[in-house]
């Protein structure tokens, strides 16, 4: 690994150089928030992004902070063509992901003079949220899943790419944890977590710092996607899920109108009653906004009687030295009011079926005895979409563990599907049985009966089971192996040496500012990243930071999934942006 030339207070004329391909929602503002810290914030503060040759001329002073975000070596490279050329005085390199020897030496022989700092950074994915990252690379949903031989190669390459990847969490993380994985139905994650293990053995050896670092006490579970179907596909009423599923919000965009006019708001970490209220019941979502708009108007009589959304829009255009404070609660507003209007009509309603055949038991807890009289209302209702009734078809057949040919060929005609059923029949790529029925049972579940819950949200992501098992050191190591040589606190065994702390005592050791990191392949839904959160808040010694190829929502799940079967030149893929 090239070694970083000496750190040197920055001057006038100095400039940051950032090198690698970033993607505008890491270069500009990046914001590892994974860290709850904002990464090299003091040297980004005004990022151009130099992606074309051009001809400028820079002022005779540069602020001590400019920052250049570069997609090659060579473009940089163009701006040191030679002494006379040279545009900066002197350059701090940093690179998102390891350079290449062959790449250190050309900067070397072209610039060393100038270059006062080079340094890898290792942050070659994109943190969405405080404890939700993506390596942003959905066309490994393709390649992992594609039955076509042809794409062998293809895989391989993307499994090495998403290793390196994860390793990066990891070391920004500044965590060498140990790596497990689910090990059924499907081989991809064992694949990616030997990969993922040597890699980070290669990457501990060779730190700046020419010290090994042992396995810390945390660790990383690798999961394929079908281990949970369900998920996504059901209905999630919790604010954040059920916007991102039922408006189009695009790129965290939302598009929505207000005195006649439209406007844009971005859903992000730092809207802070976003965060407060994104993982909240859509019941809960509804009480709360109006609260707050009450605390903030020093006019209680005012809202007296007046808790609708409509009628709230209506009183902060009647008070406009309010209007700064309110923004944020109108914009939400804005999203509760624009999801009830999609819920209402025909969601609701199909919450209930989905609830029932997701659980496989009513709300009264009473078992579901004929799965397809549950299912038969929403087929034959005309107020449901083709993708709706192609949801509640799969939530089915999950429910039933499979189904035969003769079965599924008969929904198929009735709801008159044909060329969408590969929505339903491509779910076999993943592991998930439709048809034949599988033999083997379903895995079993928590109890969360006791749970206070909402009728219509009764379904828990099987994540949370996952999370829950892993920090408490309950999951089968046959069902989840490990692949690397692990501390004993973590070997799950009850056997204890003279040496080692009792159970009890080294469990708490082990959770005690520990790191569970999750990685799914092919995309976890937001019912999952909230249940990262839930868990964390739960256990507060042990914080889970969950990742994915990039961020599902059933309509586009179902798409992918669709084209599965189909040669690689006929799919197209669209990164998150």
């Amino acid at each position: 690994m090239p070694q970083p030339v000496m750190l040197k207070k920055l001057k006038l004329n100095d400039v940051l150089f950032i090198i690698g391909d970033w993607n505008a929602k890491v270069g500009i503002g990046l914001k590892l928030s994974i860290q709850k810290t904002k990464i090299m914030a003091s040297v980004m503060a005004n990022p151009d992004s130099i992606l074309k040759s051009r001809d400028i001329t820079l002022p005779t002073k540069v602020r001590p902070v400019k920052a250049m975000v570069f997609p090659s070596v060579d473009c940089f490279l163009r701006d040191f063509g030679g002494k006379s050329e040279n545009k900066y005085k002197a350059a701090y390199i940093y690179f998102t992901d390891f350079c290449p020897d062959n790449l250190f030496n050309k900067i070397k022989a072209s610039c060393s003079k100038s270059v006062r700092r080079c340094k890898e950074i290792n942050i070659s994915f994109i943190p969405l949220e405080s404890q939700v990252y993506t390596l942003d690379v959905p066309d490994a949903f393709y390649y992992c899943y594609s039955p076509d031989p042809s794409n062998a190669n293809g895989k391989d390459t993307i499994m090495e790419a998403m290793a390196e990847q994860i390793v990066t969490v990891c070391a920004t993380l500044d965590e060498n944890p140990g790596v497990r994985y689910k090990s059924k139905p499907l081989d991809n994650a064992s694949k990616l977590a030997q990969l993922v293990e040597k890699k980070l053995e290669n990457y501990y050896k060779i730190d700046e710092k020419s010290l090994i670092k042992g396995k810390t006490h945390s660790q990383l579970i690798i999961i394929d996607r079908g281990f949970d179907p369900v998920s996504t596909v059901v209905h999630e009423l919790t604010f954040q899920a059920m916007a991102y599923d039922l408006l189009p919000i695009e790129n965290d965009t939302y598009k929505y109108k207000t005195d006649g006019k439209e406007k844009e708001a971005v859903l992000e970490e730092d809207d802070d009653l976003w965060v407060k209220i994104r993982h909240r019941h859509i019941a809960v979502v509804l009480e709360e906004i109006p609260k707050l708009m009450k605390e903030i108007s020093s006019t209680k009589k005012a809202t007296e009687g007046k808790t609708s959304l409509s009628a709230l829009t209506q009183l902060m255009k009647k008070m406009p030295h309010f209007r700064k404070q309110i923004t944020k609660q109108v914009v939400h507003l804005n999203l509760a009011e624009d999801c009830m209007n999609k819920f209402k009509p025909n969601i609701e309603k199909l919450c209930k079926t989905e609830q029932d055949l997701a659980l496989g038991t009513d709300a009264e807890g009473q078992k579901v005895k004929d799965a397809m009289r549950v299912l038969l209302p929403v087929l034959l209702s005309k107020s449901h979409d083709n993708y709706d009734k192609i949801r509640a078809i799969l939530l089915y057949i999950f429910s039933i563990n499979g189904t035969t040919e003769e079965n599924l060929d008969r929904l198929i005609q009735n709801v008159k599907i044909e060329n969408e059923s590969d929505m339903i029949r491509n779910w076999s790529y993943l592991g998930v049985p439709i048809v034949p029925p599988s033999q083997q049972g379903k895995p079993s579940r928590k109890d969360r009966s006791a749970e206070e819950t909402f009728q219509l949200s009764r379904w828990t992501p099987f994540i949370k089971d996952i999370l829950e098992d892993a920090i408490d050191n309950r999951l089968d190591s046959k069902e989840w192996p490990y692949c690397s040589q692990c501390p004993a606190v973590w070997n799950g065994s009850g056997a204890v040496s003279a040496r080692q702390k009792p159970r009890t005592s080294y469990l708490e050791d082990r959770k005690n500012g520990s790191k569970l990191i999750v990685f799914v392949i092919g995309g976890i839904t937001y019912s999952e990243m909230r249940c990262a959160y839930e868990v964390s808040q739960a256990h507060k010694s042990c914080e889970v930071i969950i990742g994915s190829t990039h961020i599902l929502t059933p309509r586009k799940l179902l798409d992918d999934i669709k084209m599965l079967n189909k040669p690689k030149d006929k799919v197209s893929f669209t990164k998150d942006e």
